[in-house]
């Protein structure tokens, strides 16, 4: 930055000395609106497009040439800070760029921001050169340039690897690492666990979930089914599943082998919602069908195919059935709150702690999930 002042002097006849000030400084000056055109996969040119149909021309009363100029420039700034961009760290210990500590956390943030429309279409998927190659597609679907498409993915698969070899909580190691925003942090974290556990998100039937639906269901999942809900210091204690637990769920099935245990669940729960719900007939005569349901899942969770297909399972198994019987949302929390708490009252049902990590989950996921 320069800034420049002129006064003349005038000491004697016939002369006139100059003295000029000259300020220099090198913060390097960085405009957020061409930085996100940038992001966005614009070309230099379009961006000069975009900026001068908003007005920049006539409020700084610069030429088109000016703009071009200032345009290409910033772009080259950008694309000589990419690379420290790709471990943030690095930006802040490095002498070529003066950026301001605010201004360096707003263009971390940025980067590493994605588009909702992008993740929901890979997530869950491997995140290897077979999908890369499906950008074309996925850009083409959601109207997200390729370029984006691009960094986005790329940025995905950079968290990951390097969460992968690393100990501790995975939203604490991703917000660390990369000096991203909690909230922004806790979304890559979802991306990373669907990624290492490839759940189906695609099928039709889950079109209607958002990005930020499966993040939430993530965050229930790595909080309290992962090795790191019992063990706090071990490699990917994020994300994979606890085994043991697994093994545990199959231990829920007397729920519904058992026909004793079934008719007085029932009995149980169908006495505490009577008169609470105009769904009650159909919760009633449902009842074993979705008991059955919620504890096949469990018990199935041991195989890596239906741990893939927790979703779709959830989706048909439960959500469905209860939609076609037009239960309100009210009605599926009453629901499943008795559900979960009748199961104390049995006498001969011994897996009490299982059953509540189980549940836990379940019921969130599935208040998450129930809407249009």
């Amino acid at each position: 930055m320069k800034i420049c002042s002129m006064r003349s002097l005038d000491n004697a006849p016939n002369k006139m000395a100059v003295e000029l000030d000259v300020f220099v400084g090198n913060t390097t000056i960085m405009d957020e609106e061409v930085y996100q055109l940038w992001l966005d996969g614009y070309t230099v040119n379009d961006a000069v497009k975009v900026r001068m149909e908003g007005g920049v021309l006539e409020e700084f009363e610069a030429s088109a040439d000016v703009l071009l100029s200032d345009t290409m420039d910033q772009y080259r700034t950008f694309q000589m800070c990419e690379r420290l961009l790709h471990s943030p760290a690095k930006l802040a210990n490095q002498l070529l760029f003066q950026i301001p500590p605010h201004r360096q956390a707003i263009l971390i943030e940025r980067y590493y921001t994605f588009d909702d429309a992008f993740v929901r279409e890979v997530l869950g998927k491997k995140l290897s050169k077979g999908t890369k190659k499906d950008l074309d597609d996925i850009s083409a679907k959601t109207g997200v340039t390729l370029k984006s498409c691009r960094r986005q993915f790329d940025n995905f698969k950079r968290v990951f690897k390097v969460v992968e070899e690393l100990k501790g909580p995975l939203v604490e190691n991703i917000r660390q690492h990369f000096l991203l925003s909690d909230k922004l942090a806790r979304d890559y974290a979802a991306i990373v666990f669907f990624a290492n556990n490839r759940f189906e998100t695609g099928k039709r039937k889950l079109q209607y979930l958002t990005f930020q639906d499966f993040a939430f269901c993530a965050g229930q999942l790595i909080n309290s089914w992962t090795i790191g809900a019992v063990d706090n210091m071990v490699e990917d204690m994020d994300v994979d599943l606890d085994k043991e637990f697994l093994q545990e769920l199959k231990e829920l099935k007397i729920l519904i082998t058992d026909k004793d245990l079934l008719d007085q669940h029932k009995s149980l729960v169908c006495t505490a919602l009577r008169g609470k719900t105009k769904a009650f007939n159909e919760m009633e005569a449902n009842f074993k069908n979705l008991s059955r349901g919620l504890v096949n899942i469990a018990a199935k969770l041991t195989n890596t195919k239906d741990v893939r297909d927790f979703f779709i399972d959830l989706v048909e198994k439960f959500i469905e059935p209860c939609r076609s019987d037009r239960w309100t949302a009210s009605d599926m929390r009453l629901y499943l709150t008795h559900y979960t708490n009748s199961a104390h009252i049995l006498d001969t049902f011994k897996h009490q702690v299982v059953w509540d990590r189980y549940m836990g989950v379940i019921k969130s996921c599935i208040f998450k999930m129930y809407h249009d």
